[in-house]
């Protein structure tokens, strides 16, 4: 049986413009808001955004504290927070975190611990994948726990590979391999870098695809099995594996589309997902698809899918953590069919790189 809970006082475990972006909508919702920042982010805007707002961690921690469960869980309590929204990066995909909320029964503004369990690591959520019949990259088969490990299974599978992180996104860990001596100066470095991003250095490698397209499908589901997609998102300029401009909808034929959209809603269904995630897919130039991971969180390009959407997708996603269905007055989405794709939209990242000056800051 599902409860409708209320959330009068929601934390945002997190820093800067998803904090701020939070905050925006739940006080829309008339919901209280309560900031956590380092010394480092005193004068940080987010502070300043939330009704309340408390420092975490010593003076000379700048970003560690944003990982610290327990400090955060301590300042949830002591302030009768209801919920708490992890916002992208940090936390978000923290499966021990979802969990330690929900054991201090506190609302987690995101997916169910099951479900996080079975699609935020990109390696299990390749099993789902399979199960419900979705293309994927040809991979390793093996846990790469030494470098011989992750050279034979490069040859396995063929020069060049893709080498990645099973944990996290944003590029981190992420290495192209296009021989074997070069496997062995990514692999320690990319172990590494995932550690120190996720806490996780678990690390697999994919068969690399040259010049696809990377294309997102954002769905939306509540506590109650109903599931939908947004449409899709191209988000293939990127540098070093991080995305640098969006686009929704993509230009891919529309057989193409339908076919995104029943893989990705597949995969969810799989997991009966709730609250907002993404579903994210290479497209080769014969627009063959090949299922790459879910994002089981908001990502930074929500923005152009709710412009073409009309949907506040960060709005919706607290009214689903409170148990409403998505038919709710406030999204108000009956079936599939009731979400219209008007327009394009377009968002680009503003880097403090100069590519006139080798990308220098």
């Amino acid at each position: 049986m599902i409860i409708n809970q209320t959330i009068k006082k929601l934390l945002v475990a997190n820093r800067g413009e998803i904090a701020i972006r939070v905050f925006r909508a739940a006080t829309e919702l008339k919901i209280q808001t309560l900031a956590v920042y380092t010394f480092e982010d005193r004068y940080s805007l987010h502070r300043y955004k939330a009704d309340q707002s408390f420092q975490i961690g010593d003076d000379t921690e700048a970003l560690k504290p944003y990982l610290d469960i327990e400090a955060i869980i301590k300042i949830a309590k002591e302030n009768q927070v209801d919920a708490i929204h992890p916002g992208y990066g940090f936390l978000s995909e923290n499966v021990t975190f979802a969990q330690r909320c929900k054991e201090e029964n506190i609302i987690f503004v995101g997916p169910r611990v099951e479900a996080m369990l079975q699609l935020g690591d990109k390696v299990a959520a390749k099993k789902v994948a399979l199960k419900v019949g979705v293309p994927l990259i040809k991979d390793s088969r093996i846990n790469l726990l030494t470098l011989e490990d992750a050279i034979g299974e490069a040859k396995n599978i063929g020069f060049p590979v893709m080498l990645k992180a099973a944990a996290g996104g944003g590029g981190r860990g992420m290495r192209v391999v296009r021989n074997e001596q070069e496997m062995q100066m990514a692999f320690m470095s990319a172990k590494s870098e995932a550690l120190n991003a996720f806490g996780d250095d678990t690390v697999f490698l994919e068969k690399f695809i040259v010049n696809p397209k990377h294309i997102e499908v954002q769905i939306l589901g509540d506590n109650h099995g109903n599931i939908v997609h947004l449409y899709e998102r191209d988000c293939s300029v990127q540098r070093r594996f991080q995305k640098v401009i969006e686009v929704a909808p993509s230009i891919l034929k529309q057989e193409t589309k339908n076919k995104l959209y029943e893989y990705a809603v597949n995969i969810a269904k799989e997991v009966n997902y709730n609250n907002a995630g993404t579903v994210e897919f290479l497209v080769d130039q014969q627009e063959n698809i090949y299922f790459i991971e879910v994002n089981p969180r908001i990502q930074v390009e929500h923005t152009i899918t709710e412009e073409i959407t009309g949907i506040d997708i960060v709005r919706s996603q607290i009214i689903i953590a409170a148990g409403h269905p998505l038919s709710h007055s406030q999204i108000f989405i009956q079936k599939q069919e009731d979400i219209k794709c008007n327009g394009w939209a377009i968002q680009c990242r503003i880097t403090t790189e100069d590519p006139l000056n080798d990308f220098k800051p």
